[in-house]
């Protein structure tokens, strides 16, 4: 807050701001905002939708490998283009089994093959009207599986799989080879979430939305990424709050040597030596922030950190050498705090309490003096680090440990739905106010010197915040 962006000439209308980032040396995202891997801020629904939004959601790593895994398979199952490995189920297997497969996964219409397998013999399908108003769970599928099947020949474009299902009302698409057997599946529900959120983060093959996940360094977390890479993680986030260690050094290696493919961001890093000793091991993004969040102590408990925008300008400086993608992670707090930390130099920011007590983050709203709230905490606060994040912080194995966050709350923010598109909008106004049209230009008039800033003293700090009011509201949105 200590200090502003100054205006320039505009020529252009805020709609025309693009704000096309990136994450990581390969992840490219339509907008630049990237939600925290803190288990009260991202699961699987918060993933969801900050990829429907263009940015990225960072699944949390504290809990056990199967639950992060079954967070990240729900957000790459949900929107497939052509789903080339949908749940199946054979004419032997039960009603039962069925639900099972919707409670799970959420949806419904899944394929009756032979062997219950993929590339075997279409049989039939099972919807939510088959299966409704069973009431013997133990009913075997083959009595009451819909077999009047429409489907679609393997070799059909996208588009022409549309149009079938237009054009047929239904809501699955199976799609079969010349002997009949089931290749690939194609969902109604797709064409509804492509027409509504075009912006939408996917992967290379433009079919799944894009999912990221936050692992550790021990030795342990290497069968955690083994089980994420194996449902698809498409970037990985290697969590800790000092992250210039052996250890995390080590851990880039062994990950770009089994998985060349798959992006590492590192950190967190405030330092350009910090940075320099991450990029050379092998990083592809990098956390930029020690103590500057919310809930983060470090500073204060630890006297180690660095002011927020200095760290961020200095690392991504140094970044910007080996076309290293930095993010500002730490201090977000408004609207004004995202652009401060694009122009700084960074290509994407982390939220953490800017989406907590959002409907999509984890955890039950509750109440008090009269406010509605959800509970937040840093991963450095004693109660996360009994659950498990204390590895984040190197004292795992201690029997006394120091805390380097706090337990709060948040007041509720309503929906992210609503929420992100707000964000988005201010974002590319206050771009427009600086004279840019892009977050890639931002950063070219900063490292130019054409992008001025303005020191704020205390008293001009003041005067730039509501003031000299007796009561007022101040809405999100």
């Amino acid at each position: 807050n200590d200090f502003v962006i100054l205006p320039s000439h505009i020529y252009f209308a805020a709609d025309d701001v693009v704000l096309d980032t990136r994450v990581s040396r390969r992840i490219r995202l339509k907008a630049p905002l990237v939600s925290s891997p803190m288990d009260t801020v991202t699961e699987h629904t918060m993933a969801i939708n900050m990829a429907l939004a263009g940015g990225i959601g960072m699944i949390h790593y504290n809990n056990e490998i199967n639950e992060q895994k079954k967070q990240v398979e729900v957000v790459k199952r949900f929107e497939n283009g052509f789903i080339t490995d949908p749940k199946t189920l054979s004419p032997d297997d039960t009603v039962r089994d069925a639900r099972a497969i919707k409670q799970r996964f959420g949806f419904s219409g899944i394929p009756i093959t032979a062997s219950g397998k993929m590339g075997s013999k279409l049989l039939g399908i099972i919807t939510n009207r088959d299966i409704e108003f069973v009431r013997h769970s133990a009913t075997p599928l083959r009595d009451v599986m819909t077999t009047e099947l429409i489907t679609a020949r393997e070799g059909c474009t996208l588009e022409e799989a549309y149009a079938a299902l237009k054009e047929s009302k239904k809501g699955k698409l199976p799609i079969v080879n010349t002997a009949g057997e089931l290749v690939g599946l194609v969902a109604r529900t797709d064409i509804i979430k492509n027409k509504d959120y075009p912006q939408s983060s996917k992967d290379s093959g433009g079919k799944r939305l894009l999912c990221g996940a936050a692992i550790g360094t021990r030795q342990e977390d290497r069968d955690r990424l083994d089980a994420l890479v194996g449902v698809g993680l498409d970037v990985v986030v290697l969590d800790s709050s000092q992250g210039d260690s052996t250890f995390q050094a080590d851990m880039i290696r062994y990950v770009k040597n089994k998985y060349p493919n798959l992006d590492v961001i590192a950190g967190n890093v405030v330092t350009q030596n910090q940075a320099y000793h991450l990029i050379k091991a092998g990083a592809d993004g990098l956390r930029i922030g020690m103590g500057s969040g919310s809930i983060c102590t470090t500073q204060e408990v630890m006297a180690c950190g660095r002011p927020q925008a200095t760290a961020v300008n200095r690392v991504s400086k140094l970044a910007r050498e080996f076309d290293v993608p930095t993010i500002a992670d730490g201090g977000v707090s408004s609207i004004g705090h995202i652009i401060k930390g694009l122009c700084a130099g960074a290509s994407c920011v982390m939220m953490g309490s800017m989406l907590a007590a959002t409907e999509e983050s984890p955890g039950d709203y509750f109440y008090k003096d009269g406010a509605r709230l959800k509970k937040y905490r840093g991963m450095g606060s004693l109660e996360a680090m009994r659950k498990g994040s204390a590895v984040r912080y190197f004292a795992e194995d201690e029997r006394i440990r120091v805390a380097q966050g706090v337990s709060g709350a948040v007041a509720d923010k309503g929906s992210v739905k609503l929420y992100l598109p707000y964000l988005i909008k201010g974002v590319k106004h206050g771009l427009q106010d600086i004279g840019v049209t892009s977050v890639a230009e931002a950063h070219d008039f900063m490292w130019s010197g054409k992008m001025r800033f303005q020191l704020r003293s205390p008293a001009a700090q003041l005067e730039g915040n509501v003031h000299s009011l007796y009561t007022y509201e101040k809405s999100g949105m």
